[in-house]
């Protein structure tokens, strides 16, 4: 059995580590569980899936035998993984990790996560994949104008809250309304409770230099070409799936496919890359910031320091 080191780590239920891509709170994950005999559970929507092992930034095979890793490269990426599977996946995990004695550290930037295991998410059912696909059937070739058109019809509510230009969205408000004749808004309204609700918690947001991490993320970039990126696009374009897939839209790979499309330069498409990613990041410190309250904000250098003191480790 797996017990936590420390007596302040046994009065928590699960440490939380938030923060913008190339922050360094993997690294902090892992010195944690090491110091905890805790598990680092993936909070990272593209971290997921098993086609990205490279381009997501995953954990490196060695760090993941440092200590256990759950959740990381699990999902096919034929699949539109959702938060409210994420919650789910958790909320199954922990479980176990309780029966073992193990901490749960969950960690990642992708904050809708977070809020579903914290706060809970819709009680939206899940879209049959026969409506899915049918639906998809239906809408390629059409433009998103006309699907917008489509939505107003149907869902006013939600026409009105997305941009006629969002076609994920907009087809995502369809195909629910097609699977249960109700408006997306309706379930948003209505809410399942977190696996993660009421239970004590260690939250922290990693907040580094903004240039500290413009210029980890276009190096990162280039090691990540080095290590075979390239490689793992090829094979990801080769199963042709559907360009809306989470998977398809990771930074990076939109980037990498016009390239092998001969549309751009290899350096351009590095360029893009780095470019929306480093957006994405700017993005993440701003909606942490607004969105989760209550968490303590601490800079790199600091975290590890911080995490013990309040962990007794």
């Amino acid at each position: 059995m797996r017990n936590p080191v420390g007596k302040a780590a046994g009065q928590f239920g699960a440490v939380l580590i938030a923060g913008p891509t190339a922050s360094g709170k993997s690294a902090l994950a892992i010195e944690i569980a090491r110091r905890t005999g805790g598990t680092v559970v993936n909070a990272d929507s593209m971290q997921v899936y098993a086609d990205l092992r490279i381009l997501s930034a995953r954990p490196s095979a060695a760090e993941e035998a440092m200590v256990p890793h759950r959740l990381y490269g699990h999902v096919d990426g034929a699949v539109n993984y959702s938060a409210m599977r994420y919650a789910a996946d958790v909320a199954e995990l922990l479980e176990a990790l309780r029966a073992e004695g193990s901490l749960p550290i969950l960690v990642g930037g992708t904050g809708l996560y977070f809020k579903a295991v914290t706060e809970g998410f819709s009680a939206m059912p899940p879209v049959p994949e026969a409506v899915r696909a049918a639906f998809r059937a239906d809408a390629e070739g059409r433009e998103t104008a006309a699907l917008h058109e489509e939505l107003a019809a149907c869902d006013p509510v939600m026409a009105v809250r997305l941009l006629p230009s969002d076609r994920m969205r907009i087809m995502r408000a369809l195909e629910v309304f097609r699977a249960t004749g109700r408006s997306l808004a309706s379930f948003q309204g209505e809410r399942e409770p977190g696996p993660l609700g009421g239970a004590p918690m260690l939250r922290f947001f990693v907040l580094p230099d903004r240039e500290t991490v413009k210029a980890r993320i276009d190096g990162r970039f280039e090691a990540m070409m080095d290590e075979g990126a390239l490689g793992e696009v090829v094979r990801l374009k080769q199963r042709g799936l559907d360009p809306l897939l989470p998977v398809m839209r990771a930074h990076g790979v939109p980037g990498l496919i016009a390239h092998l499309d001969g549309q751009v330069s290899l350096e351009e498409a590095i360029r893009r890359g780095q470019a929306d990613t480093r957006a994405y990041a700017k993005r993440q410190v701003t909606w942490f910031r607004h969105q989760m309250a209550g968490w303590e904000a601490v800079a790199p250098e600091a975290a590890l320091d911080v995490a013990v003191r309040r962990l007794g480790c």
